[in-house]
């Protein structure tokens, strides 16, 4: 499954990320999941919400740097290795994974990775192909 997902330019300070976080709820708009990566001085925080656009709109209205980029979902086996044979499908056709990351539901056996890809739609094709489901969350 093809997502949009939102990209938030962050400065590293103490209640940074809280006024992001209040500005996406105010907006009534639900995070599915997140990831940062950060510096000294600034991060990039990734979100995957039910609304992007709205959240778009309400990050933008509060002067934040903010972009959305296509990333696929793909829903792996929750044990060893359930990973590793999704991204072994992708290497075996030359699609490069840009950046990843993951979460797990306590009422499923399957963990929902993130994964941005150039060749989003050639990797969904080999993705399904092969059997594995995304997950429709927007």
């Amino acid at each position: 499954m093809i997502l949009k997902q939102i990209s938030i330019f962050v400065e590293n300070k103490p209640g940074r990320l809280a006024e992001i976080t209040e500005i996406i709820a105010e907006s009534n708009v639900d995070i599915h999941a997140l990831s940062i990566a950060d510096t000294t001085n600034f991060g990039i925080l990734r979100i995957i919400v039910d609304n992007p656009e709205d959240a778009e709109k309400a990050l933008k209205a509060a002067d934040l740097t903010v972009s959305i980029t296509s990333v696929i979902s793909v829903t792996v086996e929750d044990k060893p290795g359930g990973l590793a044979g999704c991204l072994r499908l992708l290497a075996d056709k030359n699609i490069p994974v840009e950046y990843a990351y993951a979460f797990v539901s306590q009422t499923t056996d399957k963990a929902c990775v993130v994964l941005r890809i150039e060749k989003d739609f050639e990797a969904m094709q080999v993705l399904t192909e092969a059997g594995y489901t995304g997950l429709d969350i927007q």
